[in-house]
């Protein structure tokens, strides 16, 4: 499977549970995850998205430490089976 359609089916299960998977991307920030996903109750998470089996880049690892490390939820998604567990922990 492709890291594009992991991608979107990460949209698509966001969606249908009432929230939004934006595109985010941040200038002068390089190495922050692909997704903001904003569910309802103004709960938000991050996801990078990757094909199957691959590693995120070192510093998208630092990225994500440090998001964590600000008490916001961040993950990496590499398998669609993943994607409900994921939203639902961000839901929560």
């Amino acid at each position: 499977m492709l890291e594009k359609e992991i991608e979107l089916q990460l949209v698509r299960a966001v969606k249908r549970m009432g929230g939004q998977a934006v595109k985010f991307t941040s200038p002068g920030l390089d190495g922050m995850p692909d997704r903001l996903v904003l569910m309802p109750g103004g709960k938000c998470g991050f996801v990078e998205v990757k094909a199957p089996g691959k590693k995120p880049r070192a510093l998208q690892l630092v990225r994500l430490d440090m998001l964590k490390d600000l008490g916001f939820k961040a993950y990496v998604l590499d398998a669609g089976e993943r994607i409900e567990e994921i939203i639902n922990e961000i839901s929560h």
